[in-house]
């Protein structure tokens, strides 16, 4: 094959990806703004903060890693939410 570029392979990709991801996307957003997923992600959080608070961590200190730990879980949701919006207009 060489220094040749598939096009037509790579154009069929795009096309079978672009007829997925949508689906893909809104699945991962149903699963991410479900009810089980809130309570799986309070217990994320809880437990983080379990974990640092039995390792040692003060309990300020870790207070303040399990916000940044939640504002960051909810940045990637906003983030795939923005994507998913953009997608499907």
């Amino acid at each position: 094959m060489g220094d040749t570029i598939p096009v037509k392979e790579i154009g069929a990709l795009l096309d079978e990806l672009s007829g997925k991801a949508p689906k893909l996307i809104t699945g991962l957003m149903d699963t991410l703004y479900s009810a089980e997923s809130g309570k799986k992600m309070g217990q994320a959080v809880g437990n983080f903060y379990k974990e640092l608070v039995d390792g040692g961590i003060p309990q300020e200190d870790a207070l303040q890693m399990a916000k940044d730990y939640m504002i960051s879980l909810k940045e990637i949701t906003s983030n795939i939410s923005k994507t998913t919006n953009s997608t499907e207009e």
